[in-house]
């Protein structure tokens, strides 16, 4: 086998420098996105009680149409 090279301390300060950058560049965007997806939850919950209201009404109709003295 090959023994391993030296990296350049120019080339380890890069790297880790765009480590860094990375994780900062996304800690911001993550505080930046959060609020906005728990406004889309939030909403798409309320459209959803919404649905199952409508749904629930639905079909206690269809159970009183289908129940009649006449059948």
């Amino acid at each position: 086998m090959v023994p391993p090279v030296q990296v350049s301390p120019l080339i380890k300060l890069g790297r880790y420098s765009a480590l860094f950058l990375g994780m900062a560049y996304g800690a911001k965007r993550y505080n930046y996105l959060k609020p906005r997806a728990e406004e889309e939850r939030r909403l798409a919950a309320e459209e959803k009680k919404k649905r199952d209201e409508q749904k629930r009404i639905e079909r206690e109709l269809a159970e009183a149409q289908e129940d009649t003295i006449l059948k």
